[in-house]
């Protein structure tokens, strides 16, 4: 259960940078954060599902 956990909290961290660097204020950055935190929490899901049906 680590990888959603730990690719939601990545994609966080890096969907407020993106939006940082962009110039984004606040809001800009809370949507671009949980954006990038779903898109990596599934791939981290899709990573769990996929590691525990080939052990």
């Amino acid at each position: 259960m680590i990888f959603p956990l730990s690719g939601m909290v990545f994609g966080a961290v890096l969907g407020a940078l993106r939006a940082k660097s962009k110039g984004g204020r606040r809001k800009d950055m809370l949507q671009w954060g949980a954006v990038f935190a779903i898109i990596f929490g599934l791939i981290g899901l899709f990573v769990l599902i996929f590691l525990q049906r080939s052990l």
